[in-house]
C-alpha cells in the first residue's frame, strides 16, 4: 500500500468534503480516502500499483471540484496560486454583493409601498443571486444530488423561493389584490442573506490562508546552498545535490545546512530553534550538528549524515504538516442541523400547501400558497448562521482586550474540554533568556574590586561562551561600561573549563567550578572553601556558575539562570484548582528541570526533550483519553503545538510558534491561561443559548406560518411577518452575544 497527500480545490463546506471522500473511496485500488476540509487536502491510501493519478483527478472533476496531482515545488506553487485566485474572487464577490444589496435594503425599508420600485429592486437582485451567490445554488444542487443537505442548500432554497415569489408579485400583483391580499416583495431578504453568508465565508477563507505561513518559515530556516569540499576544493552546491558523506564548511554566522557530525574545528552553535534553550551549545569534533541551527563564531567542517527529507528539520516540517492535516475540521453545528432541518422544512411546506388545498380547494389555494412560502421564509438560516460566529466574534474580541489573541475560533470551542496542559519551560514558565541572578564578591577590598572589575569585563567581552553576554550586560547595568578598559593579553580558551588572560603581569582566570578547582588546588584557602560551598549551593538551584579569580584566589562568583516568571507559580496553582493537570517539557537538563518544577508546583515533567519527544509526549497523553492544550514559544515547540488539541503560543516567542498556534498570549504571561479557559466556557455557553434562540422561533413560528391557528382564531401569518420574525431572531442572537462583552 502507498500513501499520498493531494490538494483538492473548490470545496466550500463539510458536505463537499464528504462528497470528494466518497467519490475517491469508490475508485479502483483506493483503500481509504480522508478529506480535510480545513486544509483543502485529501490523504489517499491505495494499492502501490495504482499510478494513474490522472484518473483520480478526473473522478474529482466529475464531482465538480479539482485535484492537484503534480508533486514537489510545482504542486506547492500551483496550490498557492489557486488559493490566492479563489481568495481574490471571493473578496470581489463579497464586496459587490454588499454593494448591490444595500440599495435594495434601503428601498424596501423606506419605500415598501412604492410598488414602482419593485422592478429596480428585482434588477439589482439578479446579479447577487445569479453571479455573486451562484456557488450557493451550484453547491446546494450538488448536495441534493448526493442525497444530503447543508447550509448552501438552505440558503439556495430560501433565497430562490423569496426571489421567485417576489418576481410573481412584481408582474402579477392583481392575483393577490383580487383576493384581498397586498402583494409584498422580499428581494432584500434574498440578497442580504447571500451578502451575509459570503462575508462569513470570506473571513473564514482569510483565516485559513494564513495556516501555510508556518510551514514556509520553517522551510526558510534551511539555506538553499552550502560550501562542500570536493577534491579538497570548496564548491558552492545546492542543498538538494549534496550527498551523504560529503564534507561541508560552515563559517561564523551561517546556518548549518544539514544534519551531520563535526570533522574539524570548534564553535558554539545556537540550537534554540531545536532545543528551546537560550544557551548556545559548545561543539567539538565528534559532536552532532543539526540543520537550521546557527554557527556563532568559529569555522568548522562536518560530514553530512542526513540529507533531504531525513534531516531533523525536514522531519519537523513533515510532522507539522501531518498534525495540521490530521486535525478534525471544525464541525459546522449549523451544517449538521441543516442536513435534517432542510428536508423537514421542505416537507412541512409541501404538506402545508396540500392540507390547505384539500381543506378548501381552489378557494384556499392562495392562503395555502402564502402559508407554504411563509414556512420557507421563516425557516431562513440567518439566525442559524449567526448563532455560532457572533458568539465567537465577541469572545475573540473579549480575549483581545485581555491580551489573549485567538487566531482559530475552534480553540474557544475546544478549550472547555481540556483536562491537561503541557507547558514548555524556557520562555513559557521562565523568562527565556539567561540573566545574572547572583553576584558574590569574595574579596572585601573595595579598591581591589574597582581595579579588577574591568579585567573581568574585558575577558567576557572577548569570550565566546554563551554566558558572557549575560555577565557583561549585568556589569553595564550596575556599574556602567568601565571607563578604562583593561588591556588584557595572552587570552587563552581552555576547552571545557574556561579561559585565562594576563593583566599587569598577573594571571587571571574565568570559568566553571572545575576551572576554579584546578587553579586553587595548589593553595586551598578559606576563601576557596567558601567559594566551593557557595558554588555548589547555587548550582543545586539549577544555575550556571562562573568564577573569576587572580592567581590561586577566587574573587567573584556569578550565577546565571533563566529566571522563573513571577506569575508562573500562581497561574499553575490556578490551573490545578480548575481541575486541569499541568505537565512541563524542556530540552534542559534534569537538574534544572527538577528545580523549576519544584518551584512552580509541577509534578509531571520531562527533561532533555527534543521536538519529537515533545510530540510523542502529547500523543501519549491523548492516547490516555486526555484533551491536551500545549503552550510554547519556540520552533522546537511547533511540532507539539500542531499535535495538541489546543495550541497556545507566547507573544514574545518565535513567529513560527505563533503561526502554528490557535491562540497567542500577547504578554507571554501564563497567568492569562486560566482566563482563556474561563472565556472558552462562557463563549460555548453563549453559543448554545444562541442556537436555542435561533430555533425557538422556528419551533413556534413554523406551525403558526403553516396556519395551525387559522381554524381557531382566523390568524394567518403572512410572509412579511414571517420575514420580520426571522429578522428578530437574528437580532436576538446578536444582542445575546453582545452580553459577553460586558
Amino acid at each position: 500500500m502507498a500513501k499520498k497527500n493531494y490538494t483538492v480545490t473548490g470545496m466550500t463546506c463539510a458536505s463537499c468534503a464528504m462528497g470528494v471522500e466518497k467519490g475517491l473511496s469508490a475508485q479502483p485500488g483506493v483503500k481509504k480516502a480522508v478529506v480535510n476540509f480545513a486544509d483543502n487536502s485529501v490523504t489517499l491510501e491505495f494499492d502501490d500499483q495504482l499510478t494513474d493519478s490522472v484518473k483520480l483527478k478526473q473522478s474529482v472533476q466529475q464531482l465538480g471540484y479539482d485535484m492537484i496531482v503534480e508533486e514537489g515545488e510545482n504542486a506547492a506553487k500551483l496550490k498557492e496560486e489557486q488559493q490566492e485566485s479563489h481568495y481574490r474572487k471571493l473578496k470581489i464577490r463579497t464586496i459587490l454583493a454588499w454593494g448591490f444589496s444595500m440599495p435594495i435594503m434601503v428601498m424596501s425599508m423606506f419605500f415598501m409601498h412604492h410598488h414602482y420600485l419593485n422592478i429596480p429592486m428585482m434588477l439589482l437582485s439578479l446579479p447577487v443571486l445569479a453571479i455573486f451567490g451562484r456557488s450557493f445554488y451550484v453547491n446546494g444542487f450538488k448536495a441534493v444530488l448526493r442525497g444530503s443537505a447543508n447550509m448552501d442548500t438552505l440558503v439556495a432554497l430560501s433565497t430562490a423561493i423569496a426571489f421567485l415569489f417576489s418576481v410573481f408579485n412584481t408582474f402579477f400583483p392583481e392575483y393577490w389584490i383580487a383576493r384581498g391580499i397586498e402583494p409584498m416583495v422580499y428581494y432584500e431578504a434574498a440578497t442580504m442573506i447571500i451578502a451575509f453568508v459570503l462575508l462569513g465565508k470570506f473571513l473564514e477563507e482569510r483565516a485559513k490562508g494564513n495556516t501555510s505561513s508556518a510551514i514556509k518559515k520553517l522551510m526558510g530556516l534551511q539555506p538553499k546552498s552550502a560550501i562542500v569540499l570536493r577534491d579538497g576544493e570548496p564548491v558552492e552546491v545546492p542543498i538538494s545535490q549534496i550527498l551523504v558523506g560529503e564534507v561541508i564548511v560552515v563559517k561564523p554566522g551561517e546556518k548549518v545546512p544539514l544534519d551531520g557530525v563535526l570533522k574539524s574545528g570548534e564553535s558554539y552553535v545556537n540550537e534554540s530553534m531545536i532545543s528551546g534553550e537560550p544557551l548556545a551549545a559548545h561543539k567539538r569534533v565528534g559532536d552532532n550538528v543539526l540543520a537550521g541551527t546557527i554557527n556563532q563564531k568559529g569555522t568548522f567542517t562536518f560530514e553530512a549524515l542526513k540529507v533531504g527529507g531525513d534531516t531533523l528539520l525536514a522531519q519537523i516540517i513533515k510532522t507539522v504538516k501531518e498534525a495540521q492535516g490530521s486535525k478534525a475540521p471544525v464541525q459546522r453545528i449549523a451544517d449538521k442541523i441543516a442536513s435534517i432541518f432542510v428536508p423537514v422544512v421542505i416537507s412541512i411546506s409541501l404538506i402545508t400547501l396540500a392540507v390547505w388545498i384539500l381543506a378548501g380547494g381552489e378557494q384556499l389555494f392562495a392562503k395555502g400558497l402564502l402559508s407554504a412560502i411563509s414556512v420557507l421564509v421563516i425557516a431562513c438560516p440567518c439566525a442559524l448562521g449567526l448563532a455560532t460566529p457572533t458568539a465567537l466574534m465577541v469572545g475573540i474580541g473579549k480575549g483581545a482586550q485581555q491580551h489573549i489573541l485567538i487566531k482559530d475560533a475552534s480553540a474557544l470551542e475546544q478549550m472547555r474540554r481540556v483536562n491537561a496542559v503541557v507547558l514548555d519551560k524556557t520562555g513559557t514558565i521562565t523568562e527565556g533568556r539567561p540573566i545574572v541572578t547572583d553576584w558574590q564578591w569574595l574579596t572585601e577590598d573595595e579598591s581591589e574590586r574597582e581595579r579588577y572589575l574591568p579585567v573581568l569585563f574585558a575577558m567576557e567581552e572577548v569570550s565566546e561562551h554563551p554566558l558572557a553576554s549575560a555577565i557583561t550586560d549585568y556589569i553595564k547595568q550596575n556599574w556602567g561600561v568601565p571607563e578604562k578598559r583593561s588591556q588584557i593579553s595572552n587570552f587563552t580558551t581552555i576547552s571545557g573549563l574556561g579561559a585565562e588572560a594576563k593583566y599587569d603581569d598577573k594571571k587571571f582566570w574565568l570559568g566553571s567550578i572545575r576551572m576554579m578547582n584546578t587553579q586553587v588546588a595548589a593553595n586551598v584557602s578559606d576563601i576557596a572553601n567558601r567559594a566551593t560551598s557557595l558554588s555548589e549551593k547555587l548550582s543545586g538551584e539549577g544555575k550556571s556558575i562562573a568564577v573569576f579569580g587572580k592567581g590561586y584566589v577566587p574573587m567573584v562568583i556569578v550565577a546565571v539562570s533563566d529566571k522563573i516568571k513571577d506569575t508562573s507559580a500562581a497561574a499553575i496553582a490556578k490551573l490545578h484548582e480548575m481541575g486541569i493537570e499541568v505537565h512541563m517539557l524542556t530540552g534542559d537538563n534534569q537538574k534544572n528541570a527538577n528545580y523549576v518544577a519544584s518551584k512552580v508546583g509541577i509534578t509531571h515533567f520531562k527533561a532533555g526533550a527534543l521536538p519529537q519527544d515533545k510530540d510523542n509526549y502529547i500523543v501519549e497523553l491523548q492516547s490516555q483519553g486526555k484533551v491536551v492544550a500545549m503552550a510554547g514559544d519556540g520552533i522546537n515547540d511547533s511540532q507539539a503545538l500542531s499535535r495538541a488539541n489546543v495550541s497556545i503560543a507566547m507573544g514574545k516567542g518565535t513567529d513560527i510558534a505563533m503561526d502554528v498556534a490557535m491562540m497567542t498570549l500577547i504578554t507571554s504571561d501564563i497567568a492569562l491561561l486560566p482566563k482563556a479557559f474561563d472565556l472558552s466556557k462562557r463563549t460555548v455557553k453563549l453559543i448554545r443559548q444562541n442556537l436555542f434562540w435561533a430555533f425557538i422561533y422556528n419551533i413556534i413560528g413554523i406551525p403558526i406560518a403553516a396556519g395551525v391557528l387559522y381554524p381557531f382564531t382566523g390568524i394567518l401569518l403572512s410572509p412579511m411577518i414571517a420575514a420580520a420574525a426571522m429578522a428578530f431572531s437574528s437580532v436576538s442572537v446578536v444582542l445575546n452575544s453582545l452580553r459577553l462583552s460586558r
